[in-house]
């Protein structure tokens, strides 16, 4: 098999595991690559509430018959949790389909979802998962609890999904002219994803000289693969700018470097990117 060749959706149920679907389809047809959909199982599902007193104590012969009804149960639970499972991809599996993308694949994994997606990562091309999940439906959390240690754990490109799906018309990148911002406009420039799309690029910061060879360049390279193009260099904070900007361009998908400092640096001076997450409500494309 040829690697990095599948667009890998990762989804829970949650509903918005049908938003994820459609971007992941849309992603999948524009590049001609197969899709799978990932459902990851917790490993120690929570338990139904157990009506048995188990206080006070037992003897031995009572303690294996309780660990044999809980192992039991365990058995039960994870048979229920598979299955409850396998109907939930299938529907993904045929909105896939009906959304144009041929034959998408379906699996189910116990363990822990960071590292089970760094496991995936050798064959896929690009990661698509929701901005928030299941623990977000009782939660007002704008940012998964897992999302900052995804896209930290993983080298490939990953595309975080907020809402319902819309198809983008006007693309944005953030570009500040790093090794991997420039690394992002030639993967662009090189990439059908967004073939036919206008690219805006937008740098934020002091309007120096060097800015501005860097967005020339980016302007050049992108126009030179057949896009239309428009650059600006605006004054100003990058997440002030940028939110700003999407709002009055009307953005539909913003590309972006993700945590290209350190962990350390980012604990001093907080992360740029989970503060342009939060503060963007459109899909992001997420570059390492």
């Amino acid at each position: 098999m040829k690697p990095d060749n599948k667009i890998l959706a990762c989804v829970d149920q949650s509903h918005f595991a049908e938003h994820v679907a459609d971007y992941a389809a849309w992603v999948a047809t524009r590049m001609e690559l197969p899709l799978e959909f990932l459902h990851i199982l917790d490993r120690h599902p929570e338990r139904a509430r157990n009506t048995h007193d188990h206080s006070g104590a037992i003897g031995f012969d009572a303690q294996q018959a309780l660990l044999e009804e809980l192992s039991q149960e365990d058995a039960a639970l994870s048979k229920q949790a598979r299955e409850q499972g396998r109907l939930f991809l299938n529907r993904l599996r045929e909105r896939a389909m009906a959304a144009g993308v041929e034959a998408p694949d379906v699996r189910q994994r116990h363990g822990a979802l960071v590292e089970t997606l760094a496991e995936q990562e050798d064959g896929v091309r690009m990661f698509i998962l929701g901005r928030r999940g299941q623990a977000a439906e009782t939660t007002p959390r704008e940012l998964g609890r897992n999302v900052e240690r995804v896209i930290r754990s993983l080298h490939h490109p990953i595309l975080t999904v907020t809402d319902a799906f819309t198809a983008p018309q006007q693309v944005m990148i953030a570009f500040d002219g790093s090794s991997i911002a420039r690394k992002g406009v030639e993967l662009i420039a090189a990439c059908p994803l967004f073939v036919g799309l206008p690219i805006h690029v937008i740098t934020s910061g002091e309007p120096g000289k060097g800015a501005r060879r860097q967005l020339e360049w980016a302007k050049t390279t992108l126009e030179g693969a057949g896009f239309t193009t428009h650059t600006a260099l605006l004054a100003g904070d990058p997440e002030s700018v940028i939110a700003a900007q999407v709002r009055e361009r009307d953005i539909d998908m913003l590309v972006m470097g993700a945590y290209t400092h350190s962990a350390w640096r980012s604990l001093l001076f907080g992360s740029k990117t989970t503060d342009l997450l939060r503060a963007s409500k459109i899909p992001t494309l997420l570059l390492r």
